[in-house]
């Protein structure tokens, strides 16, 4: 996984958004940063910029110290156009709320939580929302365990 810069406050909740292009997945940690929760999705319009109004009801009532934001990076790990782009998305993220964000690689988020998923028998068919945000869950939990 890439390194996620600057480093997060380790005391609080963090939050972790899942940047997509139509739907955006959300978790939250506990106050400890042991554990990820599915949290939310936000819905965007295609070409539209981030829902940071939708964005700020989950901060309001979560009060996260903190955001782990999903950096898609290309197979060889090189940051190509969707980085990029998220990279301006998380900045924004930053900018309007005042949060630190560390951006973390998030390749195979959604395929081990389609994955989790199908092991447990259930069908992803019409829940892209839920995996959306599963997926975030799978991203924070992966940054806890790795700066614990």
């Amino acid at each position: 996984m890439a390194p996620s810069t600057p480093a997060l406050p380790q005391d609080g909740r963090l939050l972790a958004i899942d940047w997509g292009e139509k739907r955006i997945g959300l978790a939250i940690s506990d106050t400890g940063q042991h554990h990820a929760y599915p949290l939310g999705s936000l819905s965007r319009r295609q070409g539209r910029r981030f829902p940071l109004n939708q964005l700020k009801v989950f901060l309001d009532e979560r009060a996260p110290v903190g955001v782990v934001f999903s950096l898609p990076l290309d197979e060889s790990g090189a940051e190509g156009p969707p980085a990029k782009h998220a990279r301006l998305e998380g900045e924004l993220v930053r900018d309007k709320t005042g949060l630190p964000v560390a951006f973390f690689d998030e390749r195979m988020t959604t395929a081990r939580a389609l994955g989790a998923i199908r092991d447990l028998g259930g069908s992803t068919q019409g829940r892209k929302a839920e995996v959306d945000q599963l997926a975030a869950t799978v991203l924070l939990q992966t940054y806890l365990d790795r700066h614990r």
